[in-house]
């Protein structure tokens, strides 16, 4: 597809904003609701969606954390300092969710020559347009020293506030980000740290873990020097996908997709419970 970009997508785009639930609004709840998107989406009876999603208080752990020689240590630090951990239904590895992170996931039709970069770059595109005002240079590459490393880390001098991630199912792509907008970026990535000194410590893993450098991550505020809050980057999301073109509406979630929420709901955290049996908590 050339010039893959969300008006040549579509001119019109379903919006969702979960950004106020509140702290009882379950993270195992987010993957439901793109899961549900992707399917809708994939058949063709829903417009291609933007959703905004905030958690509280949650690190979301990958498979494989989930299998860390001390795990049940791990997840009782991350309980201490008030976090609890679930486990997510893609790939990755460990990430802080709370109050001053803003997740976005575009949710789009899986069409042939729709490489896995294309989707990552929709993305990059979309938040590059959304700072364009400010007079930095936001850069796609991996930072060393960050947790859940990858190919789309987004950083500004060399410091990670942002992580890319893609899920495809069901004829549906979900392309989905945490912007760490306020708050510490160092202060999450030493819990996360901590996390990975207390479920390894020093017994051999089937996987190379990150070893988190608290440094090399801040969050938007810190980086540029802002004092932007959660409602003020929505606002941006909202004037740049104005200035694109993109015409947005608020629809509720149809009965056929409600039926298919609820069924997705009971799957993942079915799933997650699965996942997090062996924990003594």
């Amino acid at each position: 597809m050339q010039n893959f970009d969300l008006p040549t997508i579509s001119p019109n785009w379903r919006f969702i904003d979960h950004t106020t639930f509140g702290p009882q609004f379950d993270a195992l709840q987010s993957f439901a609701y793109d899961d549900t998107l992707c399917t809708s989406i994939g058949q063709q009876r829903a417009n291609p969606t933007i959703r905004a999603w905030v958690h509280h208080q949650t690190v979301v752990l990958g498979i494989q954390d989930s299998r860390l020689p001390c795990i049940d240590a791990g997840r009782s630090l991350l309980q201490s300092n008030g976090y609890r951990a679930i486990v997510r239904n893609s790939g990755g590895l460990a990430v802080v969710l709370d109050e001053g992170v803003l997740n976005l996931s575009l949710i789009i039709k899986e069409e042939k020559g729709l490489s896995i970069d294309d989707g990552y770059n929709l993305m990059f595109s979309l938040i590059k347009k959304m700072f364009a005002t400010y007079p930095v240079d936001i850069e796609a590459y991996e930072i060393i020293g960050s947790y859940c490393p990858g190919s789309f880390d987004l950083s500004i001098v060399g410091r990670k506030f942002a992580g890319i991630s893609q899920r495809r199912i069901r004829g549906g792509i979900a392309v989905q980000i945490y912007l760490c907008v306020t708050g510490s970026g160092s202060a999450r990535a030493k819990l996360i740290q901590h996390f990975y000194e207390k479920a390894v410590q020093e017994s051999p893993t089937k996987f190379t873990y990150p070893d988190v450098q608290p440094e090399t991550m801040a969050s938007l505020n810190e980086l540029l020097e802002a004092n932007l809050s959660i409602a003020d980057v929505m606002l941006l999301l909202l004037k740049t996908l104005q200035n694109e073109g993109v015409q947005l509406a608020v629809q509720p979630f149809s009965e056929q997709e409600l039926v298919l929420f609820s069924e997705n709901y009971e799957r993942v955290r079915v799933r997650n419970e699965k996942a997090l049996r062996s924990f003594n908590l």
